[in-house]
């Protein structure tokens, strides 16, 4: 692959839509951001970006015989309409603040901000906010362990137990690439878990060494935190230098990551978020937690990613037949393949290959989204830690590669025309249309919602493949237990629910007398 080093070009979108599950939201924004003046302070942070984006447009359109005008024009409205659509996706999601980044081609062809890193000083966010990026944590710890490999200090089959004091017998088993790939069987995350305590790694592990294994290492899949803590330990204990000491020197320096550090909740970080949780009552600051997680330790911004990005195409650090293997599904003991490599997912979307990892953390939410067959990076960092941002980096995606392009879906829902009474089961029809684009593994959902908006019932399809206009047709049942009126909504999702195609919202009314 050619590399892609993060050189600035301009913004090339495209139109999409999307939808919100307004069954989690309450009614105006609860960050109460004034929308026209925060993006406006932001545009000075993005126009920086752009200059050169400007002569290579230009001088690309005079190469190509096109007026220079009508090519910046149209740059401009392309970039207009992916503002746009994240602005939209913003409000619907009361995320006060976020911060994208777009590499294609090597390239950074967007890097914006929108909304407010802080809401009570009103500052706005930017690509240079500092976020907590929770578990994208995780591939560094990945890529770290690859790099004591590269020097023959640990082997991937080497035992946990050859590390760890203590460990216990039924550990034995369990090798360092059964910690990458979450099939060690050791528990998420730690029973006696303190946030408000300075932790360390560890006394943290040894805290779970009672817990039975969930399953025998390579069994099964199961997302680890602790396991990451172990990966950590093996970083220290095997460098001589403290885990994220190692990582700072070993990756975010080698990348240049001059905005990229271990959390701190005491150490001033110029540029940081300030982290939100939405309530029933509106936004409210999210905890603040003392202890530093391995599992996903580190401040980011969407800038300092895109380079990392670029490292990730690079033989200077991580060797290609490294970077191959974190990239490659595990296989478990029954040789059944499962979407984790080393520190990342690996799948596929509409037939494209896909890289990614997402975090949550008390006030924030990240995601890293690669997309290998089309040379393009997504990255989306806000502080709000209720609104999952796969959905929407996927749709950015889609503005800058048409093949990822999400299918446009129609959806109905049909009842019978009758009043209905408790403990009587109804049946509902739903019908999905694929309107132009295949969409393998699908999901396709009901959902009934009381007066106040709240799901009382859901039912779903599963594995859904649609062919470019092809209906599909669903019935689906349900027994209300009390009366009232009650709304049938529709949605339509990619693979395991992400993203969202479509969704109805009110396709029919049901009355329970």
């Amino acid at each position: 692959m050619a590399s892609r080093s993060c050189r600035i070009s301009g913004d090339k979108v495209g139109p999409n839509d999307d939808r919100t599950n307004l069954s989690d939201r309450s009614g105006a924004d609860g960050a109460n951001v004034k929308e026209d003046h925060s993006e406006g302070r932001c545009t000075q942070y993005s126009q920086r970006y752009q200059f050169s984006a400007v002569l290579k447009s230009l001088t690309l359109a005079i190469l190509l015989g096109l007026s220079p005008t009508v090519a910046w024009s149209q740059q401009q409205a392309e970039s207009g309409r992916v503002d746009d659509y994240v602005k939209e996706r913003r409000r619907e999601l009361h995320i006060p603040g976020l911060s994208i980044a777009v590499v294609k081609e090597g390239q950074i062809v967007k890097a914006s901000g929108y909304g407010m890193a802080n809401v009570e000083t009103n500052s706005p966010a930017t690509p240079e906010t500092v976020y907590k990026t929770a578990s994208l944590s995780k591939p560094f710890i990945a890529a770290a362990i690859l790099l004591l490999t590269q020097e023959g200090k640990i082997g991937l089959e080497d035992q946990v137990n050859k590390y760890l004091d203590g460990a216990p017998k039924t550990w034995k088993e369990i090798s360092i690439r059964h910690l990458l790939t979450h099939t060690s069987g050791i528990v998420r995350d730690p029973s006696d878990y303190h946030p408000y305590n300075e932790e360390a790694v560890d006394e943290v592990i040894k805290s779970v060494y009672p817990v039975p294994l969930s399953f025998q290492p390579g069994e099964k899949w199961l997302y680890s935190n602790v396991g990451y803590y172990v990966l950590a330990e093996i970083i220290t204990k095997v460098s001589g230098k403290a885990w994220n000491e190692f990582i700072a020197d070993y990756l975010f320096l080698p990348a240049h990551m001059t905005s990229s550090r271990t959390t701190s909740a005491t150490e001033i970080v110029p540029r940081r978020a300030s982290g939100y949780h939405q309530t029933e009552n509106g936004m409210a600051n999210a905890e603040n937690w003392i202890s530093v997680r391995p599992s996903g330790a580190f401040l980011s911004t969407v800038l300092d990613l895109a380079k990392w990005d670029e490292l990730l195409d690079l033989d200077s650090v991580l060797s290609r037949s490294n970077r191959k293997l974190m990239w490659t599904p595990a296989t478990l003991n029954d040789k059944t393949l499962v979407d984790y490599g080393f520190g990342w997912y690996v799948d596929s979307f509409l037939g494209r290959a896909r890289i990614h990892h997402d975090g949550q953390f008390p006030g924030f939410r990240s995601d890293f989204e690669r997309f290998e067959d089309d040379k393009l990076t997504v990255i989306v960092l806000a502080n709000l830690d209720n609104a999952s941002l796969a959905s929407l980096a996927i749709k950015i995606a889609g503005f800058y590669a048409p093949a990822l392009a999400t299918p446009p879906f129609t959806l109905s829902a049909d009842t019978p025309s009758q009043s209905f009474t408790n403990d009587n089961p109804i049946t509902i029809k739903i019908t999905a249309k694929d309107d132009g684009k295949a969409a393998p593994d699908s999901v396709v959902e009901m959902e009934i919602w009381d007066e106040s908006g709240h799901a009382v019932y859901k039912q779903d399809k599963q594995n859904e493949s649609f062919a470019a206009g092809q209906t599909n047709t669903y019935t689906f049942s349900w027994t209300p237990t009390r009366a009232g009126t009650y709304t049938v909504n529709i949605g339509a999702y990619g693979p395991k629910w992400t993203p969202s195609y479509a969704w109805k919202l009110k396709a029919a009314t049901i009355t329970v007398n």
